[in-house]
């Protein structure tokens, strides 16, 4: 006669797979709910905005600690939903898409939402066929963040920065009229009368809304815009690279100058560079103003004044639009949402030297 012995490991196993998962209905049980309730809440339905909070908050705590997970494929065949988004960016690494990915991705995640996210690189035939690609899997909206949008789709669509007229798609986008006055305001507010600016590269959605803005805030504010204190971004790197490249240009042009508004952050850290090659010191001799205020912004050495865009906050909200037009068609009627900037005044702008500065020098 052979016997066998059952070791500790080999009970467990068995226990382990003799042990059945949680079921909705004995969740329900396990709560004194009706299974209808639990699922409403589980799986995020819109009726469920009429259940009270504790009893969402009960459901929730109960599924975690049982460790219960919805069917996802018998909840996509009951709503006729894949409950996965596709977001298009023009690259996932530079500071401004990452903070707007952040606020899109804790929304889609606490409302338990997939997403996908396709980078490109500013390519118009990329731009032109990630859409077809995310229908064909299946998404049941897209948000494109700093994209132009031309497509009409059968899904949803908001953008981030994409100022699209189009029927059928939600814009998020900043104040750029109040961004550019008090940018504008606090350089001249602090002396400065001659002011370089580096514009954005033309592919960008911001760039010439953005600058027409500053046109007209320059404009009310009395400041001259000199053609020759003007630069561009050339390039499609978001390196600082581009924004040192622009400044070099400024600085051959021979004009003088007290202050410097540039397209963005990261520019501005390249902008600052080449000053200090030339001899300039910031912000004793040249004040500089960045936009959007990335993570990094209040890092550097000195801290960046810059124009705050809300990148998080406009992201979330994009989600947020997003799933409400999904869940509610023609819920949102709006075809623009605004948000407002805000001037995060730091280390780099200070008041205007006195005298004109020769190759690095202050003559006084």
């Amino acid at each position: 006669m052979v016997t066998t012995k059952k070791t500790k490991a080999g009970s467990d196993a068995t226990a382990r797979a003799g042990r059945k998962p949680m079921s909705l209905k004995k969740l329900a049980e396990h709560l004194a709910l009706s299974p209808a309730t639990v699922s409403l809440v589980i799986n995020r339905s819109t009726v469920a905005d009429s259940i009270p909070q504790d009893t969402k908050d009960r459901i929730f705590a109960a599924a975690r600690k049982f460790k219960y997970r919805p069917n996802f494929f018998a909840r996509s065949l009951r709503t006729q939903r894949s409950f996965t988004i596709g977001v298009l960016v023009p690259e996932v690494s530079d500071g401004y898409s990452a903070t707007v990915m952040s606020g899109v991705e804790d929304y889609l995640l606490q409302e338990g939402y997939f997403y996908f996210v396709a980078s490109h690189r500013h390519r118009a035939d990329l731009i032109e066929e990630y859409p077809r690609m995310f229908m064909e899997r299946s998404v049941d909206g897209l948000i494109a963040v700093d994209t132009p949008w031309s497509v009409n789709l059968s899904v949803p669509v908001v953008t981030v920065s994409g100022h699209n007229d189009m029927k059928g798609v939600t814009n998020i986008v900043l104040n750029h009229q109040r961004a550019a006055e008090v940018a504008l305001k606090h350089l001249f507010h602090l002396g400065h009368r001659r002011v370089a600016f580096i514009k954005g590269q033309e592919f960008s959605s911001d760039t010439e809304i953005r600058w027409a803005n500053i046109e007209r805030a320059a404009q009310q504010l009395g400041l001259t815009v000199n053609p020759r204190l003007v630069a561009q971004l050339e390039g499609d790197s978001s390196s600082p690279q581009l924004g040192y490249m622009a400044t070099r240009m400024l600085l051959a042009a021979d004009e003088d100058f007290t202050a410097l508004f540039a397209f963005n952050d990261i520019s501005a850290m390249g902008a600052i560079r080449a000053l200090r090659e030339a001899g300039w010191a910031v912000p004793e001799d040249v004040s500089v103003v960045g936009f959007d205020d990335i993570q990094s912004a209040a890092f550097q050495n000195p801290s960046l004044t810059t124009v705050r865009q809300p990148l998080y906050e406009m992201g979330r909200a994009a989600a947020e639009i997003l799933l409400k037009r999904i869940n509610r068609p023609g819920s949102e009627l709006r075809d623009t949402h605004t948000l407002e900037p805000e001037l995060m005044i730091r280390e780099t702008t200070g008041p205007a030297p006195n005298g004109k500065r020769i190759r690095g020098k202050r003559k006084t």
